[in-house]
């Protein structure tokens, strides 16, 4: 079982926010399901929040029982005291009794039994999250299994630019499939990633800290090279280091039948269906020709094919049958 509770609050009386409810619901609505339409997290959206306690308790329910993936999303203002407390700040808000302390949320997530608990805070001065007030805001006390991927740092604010939140905007590309391995997981991990390389360095920084042995996948898309073909690297390399033999034959164009500059072996359906896959396996940067810069120039020349670093990883991958 996932779930997910999505919070996101304009309605501050004193300061409105424009883009906090459009990102919260644009972002329930992608988790909701993978990219193939298939069920995902069972996504609780709230954008009337009235009041500290209400959020509380809606925090508690989250993070409460066994579940596989508990997800906590908020979009709001957020609030740094002179203390090193951060709160996410709620619309009942009051000097000295800003909405609800981040320890108080990461206290409750520690605690969850909750397999895997994830955080992600579009907020001003949401990189304090993690680093309770006992400990002056300077260290981590996450629980094992805890994920937190912040907006900015807890000194710095988190913009909304055209009515969106800047650090939203980021994310949504990221589970949409900017942030997706060639198997189509995306993590926390590798949304940190995307966000991190499409900042600059005078933007808001994210802030990513957790506390994991294996990260969960948040989503799925369609993965940019199928699994049964990833599969054969081990077929096509039987080690690391070997070379795939090519000719002619495995170029499709070269075929008598078509008008074009044929050479012989000619094109068979057997290694033309093969060449199709290592060509896929090489769009991705998984193979690349040997003495040659284009496959297709490898095949018409004889010459060879070999796994990248990255075609290495993923041919271990296959041949340790994790994949």
């Amino acid at each position: 079982m996932r779930k997910a509770l999505v919070v996101g609050i304009n309605d501050y009386p004193t300061a409105p926010l424009r883009g906090c409810i459009n990102d919260a619901s644009a972002f329930g609505n992608t988790l909701e399901v993978n990219g193939d339409g298939s069920p995902n997290f069972d996504v609780r959206l709230i954008t009337d929040v009235e009041s500290k306690s209400e959020l509380k308790g809606q925090i508690r329910e989250l993070f409460a029982g066994d579940s596989e993936t508990a997800l906590f999303y908020f979009s709001g203002h957020g609030f740094f005291d002179d203390l090193g407390g951060g709160f996410i700040v709620t619309p009942d808000y009051q000097p000295n009794n800003e909405g609800v302390s981040m320890d108080e949320i990461l206290n409750i997530a520690n605690e969850s039994k909750a397999k895997n608990r994830v955080i992600i805070l579009d907020c001003c001065h949401s990189g304090s999250f993690g680093s309770p007030q006992i400990s002056g805001g300077k260290n981590a006390q996450i629980g094992e299994g805890v994920s937190i991927l912040t907006a900015s740092k807890s000194e710095e604010a988190s913009l909304e630019i055209n009515g969106h939140g800047v650090f939203t905007n980021l994310l949504l590309d990221a589970l949409q499939g900017g942030a997706s391995d060639l198997r189509g997981h995306i993590t926390p991990g590798s949304i940190y990633s995307y966000i991190d390389q499409a900042l600059g360095p005078w933007d808001q920084r994210p802030v990513f800290k957790t506390n994991i042995t294996r990260f969960t996948s948040l989503r799925t898309v369609n993965p940019q090279v199928p699994s049964d073909i990833l599969r054969k690297l081990t077929k096509y390399f039987e080690t690391a280091e070997s070379k795939f033999e090519l000719d002619p034959s495995f170029e499709f164009t070269n075929d008598p039948e078509i008008e074009h500059k044929y050479v012989e072996p000619y094109a068979s359906d057997e290694k033309v269906t093969i060449f199709k896959e290592l060509q896929k396996l090489a769009s991705v940067g998984l193979i690349v020709p040997v003495d040659e810069q284009h496959m297709y120039f490898a095949a018409m020349n004889s010459k060879s094919c070999r796994l990248t670093a990255l075609g290495f990883h993923y041919w271990r991958l296959v041949k340790d049958k994790r994949i």
